[in-house]
């Protein structure tokens, strides 16, 4: 059988997903810098009937993390800052963080913490800032009350304005001792700000963007990208898809106005600019003859950083067999993640449908992209992932 008709496979998974009612999708596969695969199906707009094609520009979400957590580490080689620093060394806001302690019948008191947040804890999301939008508890109202107030008092602010002022909530836990999804990669693009002097953005630019040649890939609309960005629908019960402006309406903050530029969300990109950058990660942080980062760098990256309470925390049926590193999931293994794929392959997910996996020891990226409300990520992302190393040769 030829590489093309074993590819086939993926081809038909992705007409399947459309078929269900997936408006539409993109998914490439590379291996040492050679793309053997790359197909587009359905609409990136169901009322103009746009097709999705290479040129389409899809939200990245959460995989923005992926991307701020290289910048970060580009930094970490560069000696800016240690992964056991205290942060409060970087933001004093943070130099007597109060802890959230909850009692039986409900109430909470505060105390000091313990043991100051360090920067992997940052990296590693496990020092105790959720994202308020998802949690109703203590720390994600203070947290909620600090964006209010900051709207209030600056109307546009930038990453590190807010990361100093969240510097006042009280965590949900000891730093360090669980596992929450949430704010730590934000805090990462301010410490990227306060030790490089340029904005995220900025630096993503010169450091990644530029050398890898990901032309569609920023914060700001620039060009023609606001008019190639893909609809993002939401799926209704009754399987009918209502155009809606996403969670959290982030849009506004492509605008050229505007400022802010968080590390866990905010970047925007097509399929073949983060198909360069997963390739990039996946043989040794090589591109076209430049190191853009170190080989053992992106080894420290994807060495899972939990111990067994924290990888309770982080374990569900989608993440099964994975740890997670600094800023990344990690296969650790693959019996457990019901896997055809390889240990140590790592990589991100976005809210709106966007994945990767990358796999130094296969020089193998995967990347694959929708935008849709629920994304329903499991059913989607690991039949991708098990059909795309089903093609490997």
């Amino acid at each position: 059988m030829s590489e093309v008709a074993k590819f086939d496979d993926l081809t038909r998974l992705l007409d399947f997903f459309v078929s269900r009612g997936l408006p539409g999708c993109g998914c490439a596969v590379a291996q040492r810098g050679k793309i053997l695969y790359e197909a587009y199906v359905g609409h990136g707009d169901i009322k103009s009937k746009k097709p999705v094609t290479s040129d389409t520009v899809f939200r990245l979400y959460s995989m923005t993390k992926l991307v701020t957590c290289t910048a970060a580490l580009k930094l970490f080689e560069q000696g800016k800052f240690l992964l056991h620093e205290p942060l409060y060394e970087y933001f004093p806001e943070y130099r007597d963080s109060q802890v959230v302690i909850k009692e039986p019948d409900g109430s909470y008191h505060l105390k000091k913490a313990e043991n100051p947040i360090l920067i992997k804890h940052a990296f590693s999301m496990s020092l105790g800032l959720p994202y308020a939008m998802f949690s109703d508890t203590p720390t994600a109202k203070a947290m909620k009350k600090v964006t209010d107030d900051l709207q209030k008092k600056y109307g546009k602010y930038d990453i590190v304005t807010e990361v100093k002022a969240m510097g006042q909530v009280p965590l949900e836990f000891e730093p360090g001792t669980r596992w929450m999804y949430g704010y730590g990669h934000d805090i990462l693009a301010a410490l990227i700000q306060l030790v490089s002097g340029k904005t995220p953005g900025q630096f993503m630019q010169e450091e990644i963007f530029d050398p890898l040649g990901m032309k569609d890939t920023g914060y700001r609309y620039k060009d023609d990208i606001k008019d190639r960005m893909i609809t993002y629908y939401q799926k209704n019960p009754d399987g009918s898809l209502t155009k809606t402006e996403g969670p959290m309406r982030l849009d506004v903050y492509h605008e050229p106005d505007a400022i802010y530029e968080a590390g866990g969300v905010g970047l925007y990109s097509t399929i073949r600019d983060y198909l360069r950058f997963t390739q990039m990660l996946a043989n040794g942080g090589h591109w076209n003859g430049e190191q853009i980062i170190g080989r053992k760098t992106i080894d420290l990256m994807r060495s899972n950083q939990l111990n067994d309470l924290q990888l309770r925390d982080f374990t569900n049926s989608y993440n099964a067999g994975y740890g997670y590193g600094l800023g990344v999931r990690t296969m650790l293994n693959t019996a457990q993640g019901h896997s055809n794929g390889s240990v140590g392959a790592f990589g991100w997910t976005g809210l709106a449908g966007t994945y990767t996996e990358i796999d130094p020891s296969e020089g193998v990226s995967i990347v694959y992209m929708h935008q849709m409300d629920p994304n329903f990520e499991e059913y989607h992302h690991l039949r991708v992932r098990n059909v795309a190393y089903g093609c490997l040769k």
